[in-house]
């Protein structure tokens, strides 16, 4: 099996090997480049995320600092997505996110996990699975998300969140662990924030 093959298939490998590390300092430069830029230079940041992301549609915006372990080589975003400060993406593997997706300020996304098992753990063993988020969600400040989660379409994780299962599309979800608090309903659509009303022009 190869080292691609590991990376990306769930395998048990070694995350010091030395052709991983060869590519995944050359991802970082890139990285540390774009953490470097000013506030001004939103089209060399933008440049920067298209070398940098193995996709990335048009419209999106990562706030500086972002932090990712192969600095976006496996994260796969689609248009319109807006981060906040400290997004981290444990990319070791692949991170797919759907449009209009919105993440709060020092949310984590976790591909990357180590055997339970205590010899092994110590022999620096490590395994990856994809995450995928789906489309217009909104990932709120603080929330973890950790390796082979799947969340669906139109969901609102809130702050603080520890996400261990998949969600399903058009929910609101809760707490540490994550759960399911209530389904996006009527309501939502007269009111956007406690008894705040929804001006239906907007609509």
């Amino acid at each position: 099996m190869t080292i691609e093959e590991k990376l990306h298939g769930t395998a048990l490998y070694l995350p010091n090997d030395p052709e991983i590390l060869v590519e995944q300092t050359a991802c970082l430069e890139r990285l540390y480049d774009y953490n470097a830029t000013r506030p001004r230079e939103g089209e060399k940041r933008a440049a920067l995320l298209k070398e940098m992301f193995a996709e990335i549609g048009e419209g999106c915006y990562i706030e500086p600092p972002l932090h990712a372990n192969f600095g976006g080589k496996h994260v796969h975003f689609g248009k319109n997505v807006y981060a906040n400060f400290n997004l981290t993406l444990v990319d070791d593997t692949h991170i797919y996110v759907g449009d209009c997706t919105m993440f709060g300020p020092n949310v984590t996304v976790a591909t990357a996990g180590h055997p339970i098992l205590p010899q092994l753990r110590a022999q620096g063993y490590q395994y990856n699975a994809a995450v995928h988020i789906g489309k217009n969600c909104w990932i709120g400040a603080g929330v973890v998300i950790l390796p082979g989660i799947t969340i669906g379409d139109n969901v609102v994780v809130g702050a603080g969140s520890v996400v261990t299962k998949d969600l399903p599309d058009n929910v609101v979800a809760v707490g540490n662990p994550c759960r399911v608090l209530r389904p996006v309903s009527d309501k939502d659509r007269e009111y956007y924030f406690k008894q705040h009303a929804i001006d239906p022009a907007l609509l």
